[in-house]
């Protein structure tokens, strides 16, 4: 027997040991039978990586979920694929960020054919603003903030036992399980990032991500290559300036992300004779499964890691 098809999760996205395990015990070794479970259970499709984790921590074993971007994709270019017009059109809810994080999936979710319940998490913040040729727009990356991304996490639980009542109390139990740990690692941070020097609590990135991170815990963003969306492409000019405050700044280092090419940052550092950050931030998405930022909480205790030994503070192990 080939049992490498027993291991197969019997949903799609983000998979999870107590959902993987649930499948085992009742399918065993027969796709016919998870396929069968599965089919009975709340199709719930999610957009972003972060979004995928926090739904699939909340639902557990109770939705079928499929997470239409994979670890490291950059929602804001991401360009949907055939399969994800079937999962949109298969799904009873979707997830999806919105203030328009991911343009190219926002296109297709409200367009035909797609009649599933629809909640846009990141829009139940209150956003901070940025401003974009000449315009006010919200900026999406609200999970920067942990405060926020609990306020995601009842939006979740809430839409979920909308659409399936009877799985309430799992639900809630859920929910609060994970709100707990996300209480704890905003603690965590605050106390983190309180140890870095007054004067280096400064954050130089490659796209402006971190504006909800740096308000939430006291960090001042000096500049970045490109702006909210990472469609933008520096010019010299724009490369030269960052170069320069950096130098005014006076920053031991400034930060790499994953979901993008690190190159142009790293040039900025060379010149402003900084040094890159040896970890790279978790922007836009979470990292592989097995990496140090394979969920939303260890995401973000990564970051914050990098970013307070880098700039000169000290940090003591989330737990």
């Amino acid at each position: 027997m080939d049992y490498q098809h027993c291991f197969r999760p019997i949903y799609s996205g983000l998979s999870l040991v107590g959902a993987l395990s649930l499948g085992l015990y009742l399918t065993g070794c027969n796709p016919q039978a998870a396929q069968d479970l599965s089919a009975n259970l709340p199709q719930v499709v999610a957009t972003s990586t972060i979004l995928a984790d926090l739904a699939q921590s909340v639902g557990g074993e109770e939705i079928q979920l499929t997470g239409l971007l994979q670890p490291g994709d950059d929602p804001h270019i991401y360009e949907p694929v055939p399969q994800d017009t079937v999962a949109l059109e298969q799904a009873d809810l979707i997830f999806y960020n919105g203030f328009n994080l991911e343009p190219g999936l926002i296109r297709l979710i409200d367009g035909a054919g797609v009649d599933a319940e629809k909640l846009a998490v990141g829009e139940v913040v209150t956003p901070l603003d940025y401003e974009y040729q000449g315009q006010t727009e919200p900026d999406p990356h609200v999970w920067g903030d942990v405060e926020n991304a609990i306020a995601m996490v009842a939006a979740i639980r809430d839409a979920l036992i909308a659409l399936d009542p009877d799985s309430e109390a799992t639900y809630r139990e859920n929910a609060d399980r994970l709100t707990a740990a996300l209480t704890e690692l905003d603690g965590w941070i605050i106390a983190q990032t309180e140890t870095i020097p007054a004067e280096r609590r400064k954050l130089v990135t490659t796209h402006d991500a971190f504006q909800y991170y740096a308000s939430a815990y006291d960090l001042d963003i000096i500049g970045t290559l490109i702006g909210i969306s990472t469609e933008e492409q520096p010019s010299a000019q724009t490369v030269q300036r960052l170069v320069e405050a950096v130098k005014v700044a006076q920053i031991p280092a400034i930060f790499a992300e994953t979901t993008i090419n690190p190159q142009l940052i790293r040039t900025v550092a060379e010149e402003a004779n900084v040094e890159l950050a040896p970890a790279q931030l978790y922007s836009d998405s979470i990292g592989p499964a097995g990496s140090a930022g394979d969920s939303y909480l260890r995401m973000m205790a990564a970051n914050t890691q990098t970013i307070v030994q880098a700039l000169g503070g000290e940090v003591t192990p989330f737990e």
